[in-house]
């Protein structure tokens, strides 16, 4: 179940403040490729080990926070910085 529209907006990074919207299913799909090729850390150079089912992204493209079990998972040890994928 995606992440409910109105938690959503008033949801944004704890470290930047940016609004932050739901991941897209192409991007998700670069996420989990490079998870499932151990290519892929948190901030805190965590090897991520479990693909994401939904993320969040911030708004202007910089970090992604999983979304497990239908909660957002906005602590800053489990934010995903995309500049560590190509093409993202």
């Amino acid at each position: 179940m995606p992440v409910d529209g109105k938690l959503l907006e008033i949801l944004c990074c704890p470290v930047s403040k940016t609004p932050l919207t739901i991941l897209g299913h192409k991007e998700l799909e670069q996420l989990n490729n490079a998870i499932a090729n151990n290519e892929a850390l948190y901030v805190s150079d965590e090897r991520i080990t479990e693909q994401l089912q939904e993320g969040l992204i911030t708004q202007d493209g910089k970090v992604i926070y999983p979304v497990r079990d239908d909660i957002p998972i906005l602590l800053e040890e489990y934010a995903i910085g995309t500049t560590q994928f190509q093409g993202f």
